[in-house]
């Protein structure tokens, strides 16, 4: 038994795109179709910064194949506070703009925090229990994105553990990687992608970590990673999103296409 493994990118417009990814002439309005047919997954990332109106979250559900999955970033204003107690409003206001117009399509909400936030143990686990378990009937699970090391203690997994939220794996220069396995799926960002390199990752690189994407669907704690803790031994499937972001933007599509050939 394995969970499903998704590897998607972020966001579906792109200018530099239309010369890599989209075909030529291939008309704006429809960049999500044609983007949702070569990934299965795609972290919408325009939500950090602004609402949407339900009847558009119900149009993107509706462009979409039906086993197609939406990624969702939480909102700036939930996250990029002193108090991260005090985000009950931002939070509400956040899941309540129309995201259970996605239905069975809406994945993980991706709660990413700022570099120079740095970990308080009774304000990070406040924050954890504002976080709702579904919107309008819909289940809502949640992946956070800490990127300072002062997370990087014990404390920090339970907590995580605890509400059953799981902590972003990241593959990139700039940030800490943070690689226990705290909720029930996997969530990793990979955002070291070189352009210089057709496929963003070169064939080594994708191949190690389709094998590292299998092992965490199949509930292992892959070696080569950097955990807090010593790895538990392997548990239950965990469905895996895997997202190639940042980087060389220009070549996430064809990275995340060339990962998903070998999962």
């Amino acid at each position: 038994m394995a969970g499903a493994i998704r590897v998607g990118i972020g966001g579906w417009t792109f200018e530099p795109w239309r010369e890599t990814f989209y075909p030529k002439g291939h008309p704006k309005t429809r960049e999500l179709e044609h983007a949702s047919r070569h990934v299965t997954a795609i972290e919408i990332n325009g939500t950090y910064y602004s609402t949407q109106k339900p009847a558009t979250w119900a149009d993107w559900a509706k462009r979409v194949p039906d086993d197609f999955v939406f990624a969702v970033k939480a909102s700036r204003f939930c996250t990029n506070r002193k108090v991260l107690a005090e985000a009950g409003e931002s939070i509400a206001k956040f899941v309540n703009q129309g995201l259970s117009e996605l239905g069975p399509k809406l994945g993980p909400i991706l709660w990413q925090f700022m570099g120079t936030k740095q970990f308080d143990p009774d304000d990070f686990g406040a924050f954890l229990d504002l976080l709702p378990k579904a919107v309008d009937g819909v289940p809502l699970t949640h992946a956070i994105e800490p990127r300072h090391e002062s997370f990087r203690t014990p404390a920090f997994v339970a907590i995580a553990r605890a509400a059953g939220v799981a902590i972003v794996v990241a593959d990139a220069q700039d940030h800490p990687q943070f690689a226990d396995l705290t909720g029930p799926f996997v969530y990793a960002r990979l955002q070291d992608a070189h352009e210089e390199v057709p496929t963003g990752y070169d064939a080594a690189a994708l191949d190690r970590w389709a094998e590292v994407a299998k092992g965490w669907a199949a509930g292992e704690a892959p070696d080569g990673l950097r955990y807090i803790e010593p790895p538990a031994p392997a548990s239950g499937p965990r469905d895996v999103f895997v997202f190639m972001i940042n980087g060389a933007k220009v070549r996430a599509p064809a990275a995340a296409m060339a990962l998903l050939e070998r999962v």
